[in-house]
């Protein structure tokens, strides 16, 4: 069983920086890859990005490449979500998400665990 805790969500101006941390407890972090998703109010949830068990390879929606990265520290189990450049569009609900493959996982259906997601507003 994975717990996993998102933290750094907040409020942000339109153009600005925030990064968000999971820390996982109670499995083989270094075994999983892990992935943002996020759902804006009145839409279903999104993948915004993956990174891989090793943290060697990482992917990302188009909405938010170039913008968003991803990296984790398998010593701390924590994977973060580096936020620059934000819109109001990016203004969601973020949640992390473990997969039991060492591979990048994309859907919804492909993650094990979730964690209890944290806000990001982001003002215009």
């Amino acid at each position: 069983q994975v717990q996993l805790v998102e933290s750094g969500g907040g409020l942000v101006q339109a153009g600005g920086s925030l990064r968000l941390s999971c820390l996982a407890s109670g499995g083989t972090f270094d075994r999983r890859s892990m992935g943002w998703f996020r759902r804006a109010p009145g839409k279903e949830i999104e993948w915004v990005g993956g990174i891989s068990a090793s943290g060697t390879r990482t992917m990302f929606a188009d909405s938010v490449r170039g913008r968003f990265t991803i990296s984790r520290d398998n010593a701390k189990s924590v994977v973060y979500l580096q936020m620059n450049a934000l819109k109001p569009e990016d203004t969601a609900v973020y949640f992390c998400a473990a997969s039991s493959a060492t591979y990048v996982v994309m859907t919804t259906t492909g993650q094990e665990y979730w964690g209890q997601g944290t806000q990001v507003t982001v003002s215009s």
